[in-house]
């Protein structure tokens, strides 16, 4: 399961709240990892960070207040301090193209190519059963060469579909990345130390 920690529109203190976040959950979560960050323009923190985890985390999901006095800016009022924990939810896989997915029926081609062409079945039609998609190849004489020609379509049209749900997963990660909601959070830390307050 995929995690996106963001400091959303926040201070550098939320951005060093976000990276102390990350090496907590590091230590709490076996198997967990840091798949990239985003660094704080300052130099302190993570903006935001992206966590893989084995396991089902989504009740990490929400909020997480850090109650810290600043020593970045001692003489700030400010100590309360908000990180945004979202699940990514992982692009829908296309998966594998397997012919066993598919529905494949042969017709009639029309056009150039004489009695031929009109009288045996060259034309092939695939229905990727999985995702809907469908392909049609009558341009060859033979009902071999439009079933390869046919296929290879398929086969750049999922990639495509593939390419789509990767682009639209990640889009979703992003904007959650400005939406931090304050209030009712799902975790608190407390201090320098960044102990978790039960």
């Amino acid at each position: 399961m995929l995690l996106q920690i963001s400091s959303g529109q926040g201070p550098v203190e939320c951005s060093i709240g976000v990276e102390k976040l990350c090496k907590s959950l590091l230590k709490e979560f076996n198997g967990s990892r840091i798949v990239s960050v985003n660094e704080d323009y300052s130099g302190n923190g993570y903006k935001s960070a992206m966590m893989e985890f084995p396991e089902d985390v989504s009740s990490l999901e929400g909020t997480v207040l850090w109650v810290w006095k600043s020593t970045i800016r001692p003489g700030h009022q400010r100590k309360n301090w908000y990180i945004d924990v979202h699940v990514i939810k992982e692009a829908e896989e296309v998966g594998e193209f397997d012919l066993e997915d598919c529905e494949i029926t042969t017709m009639h081609c029309g056009g150039k190519g004489g009695q031929h062409v009109n009288k045996v079945e060259t034309g092939v039609r695939i229905v990727h059963k999985p995702t809907g998609l469908v392909v049609t190849c009558t341009e060859e004489r033979s009902q071999v060469q439009n079933k390869q020609k046919a296929i290879r379509r398929l086969q750049s049209l999922l990639a495509s579909k593939q390419s789509e749900y990767d682009a639209y997963a990640l889009n979703g990660a992003w904007q959650k990345h400005n939406e931090i909601e304050r209030g009712n959070p799902i975790r608190k830390y407390d201090g320098e130390k960044f102990k978790r307050v039960k």
